[in-house]
């Protein structure tokens, strides 16, 4: 087995539009109202994906999800043409892009049946997120279809809500071996709700078959999630033996810092001080929102968004920590502006799965051939703008319905993925 990790994005799908829909997410709220660039974010996230393999890194991608969804809004009694203006918008939603939300993974080597297992998020707090599974659930189940090695695993149910990856850290020795996964749950964040529940994720712990031993449940700070960290991903990441983390991340550090280190010995804790980075800083600059990951020489790198290069007080704690003797020695800036814009950072894009790609769907791994073939249908297919206003015009509606099936025509799954 050649077990190793690999990343997939979520290609930014031609409905990308900023119509605010987030609570809680600032980025969002934000720029509700603005004119989105749909083609210009998706050859953003390419070219986040042309750099992951430059370093040597595998990598994968999903696909973005039919909309308007239009069973959804049966479901709600209403149509595409006849809904009001906030359900029409999340039926548009292209919030798929953000990989990290779309399940919880336990690497095989965690596993009590020695499978890797991915479990779907329901995502129930948030309306235009709540109808993403079923379309996700179906890619998974294509791509990890080999029940030798996978096992993939239906929705925990409402109303506990789970948020996938993006509240869940996996720290090991080394990415085959055996670890300890962190269950990050809130509970309450002042005016904003904690998606993820404390429950929703013992589920995912049981369902996975995990050894109790290695599993830890730790609360996010009320201060982070008042503060915009929606997700944990917003404060804190991990990879292999370290984990980096704002002071403020969690509700009680301390003892999660002793319980990780009981559970994982090697463990190396790099801790951004709030007096150096503030909260609204490393939220605004989503300096935690990076993709950690391990190069093929063994040191680690951060890739991060540019916006990191662009808070002083981040950059300036960035450029002193790979000057030291720490486990981050690389700094690798991406452009993704467009997903940004709506709240997501390089982190936000990605679901890390640790698994051979010889038992994984090739039409969901890439190389910079296939990449550049998506670009092109990207160019061809993808609108240019989409205004908030747009979002009723049927001429929009049939543009973006032709560009997923051009897209999965191309990738050979129009026979699997039905509209």
């Amino acid at each position: 087995m050649n077990v190793t990790e690999i990343n997939f994005d979520g290609l930014i799908g031609p409905s990308h539009n900023y119509a605010g829909l987030s609570l809680g997410n600032l980025a969002s709220a934000r720029n509700a109202g603005a004119v989105s660039q749909p083609r210009a974010a998706a050859l953003q996230g390419i070219e986040k994906m042309r750099g992951n393999i430059r370093l040597g890194l595998k990598q994968g991608i999903f696909l973005p999800q039919w909309r308007p969804d239009g069973a959804w809004l049966t479901r709600l009694g209403t149509d595409v043409g006849a809904a009001e203006p906030h359900i029409r918008a999340a039926a548009m939603s292209a919030s798929s892009m953000w990989a990290a939300n779309a399940a919880t993974v336990s690497p095989a080597a965690d596993t009590q049946d020695g499978r890797t297992h991915l479990t779907v998020a329901n995502l129930v707090t948030m309306a235009h997120r709540s109808h993403e599974w079923p379309q996700t659930l179906a890619q998974l189940r294509i791509a990890f279809s080999d029940e030798r090695a996978f096992a993939v695993h239906d929705p925990v149910p409402p109303p506990f809500g789970d948020e996938g990856a993006a509240n869940h850290m996996r720290l090991t020795e080394r990415h085959d071996l055996p670890g300890v996964e962190v269950f990050v749950y809130g509970q309450s964040g002042g005016p904003f709700p904690a998606r993820q529940h404390v429950e929703a994720s013992k589920a995912v712990a049981r369902i996975h078959g995990l050894d109790p031993a290695k599993a830890l449940f730790v609360q996010q700070s009320e201060e982070a999630i008042a503060a915009g960290a929606f997700h944990n991903d917003v404060v804190a990441v991990a990879n292999e033996r370290v984990l980096f983390t704002h002071e403020l991340a969690f509700a009680d550090k301390a003892r999660f810092y002793a319980d990780l280190r009981a559970a994982l010995p090697c463990v190396e804790i790099v801790e951004v001080p709030a007096s150096a980075v503030s909260l609204s800083d490393a939220i605004k600059s989503y300096l935690f929102n990076a993709q950690l990951v391990t190069l093929p020489d063994g040191g680690m790198a951060l890739i991060l968004p540019t916006e990191a290069q662009d808070t002083p007080s981040v950059w300036t704690w960035l450029q002193q920590m790979v000057a030291g003797n720490g486990p981050i020695r690389r700094l690798v800036p991406v452009d993704v502006r467009q997903s940004m814009a709506n709240g997501g950072g390089p982190a936000c894009l990605r679901l890390r799965i640790v698994a051979d790609p010889a038992t994984i769907d090739p039409r969901f791994l890439v190389d910079e051939a296939k990449l550049d073939a998506i670009a092109g249908i990207v160019s061809n297919y993808w609108p240019e703008s989409i205004a908030p206003d747009d979002l009723s015009d049927t001429r929009l509606i049939a543009r973006i319905e032709q560009s997923w099936l051009a897209l999965v025509d191309h990738l050979q799954l129009s026979g699997d993925l039905a509209p």
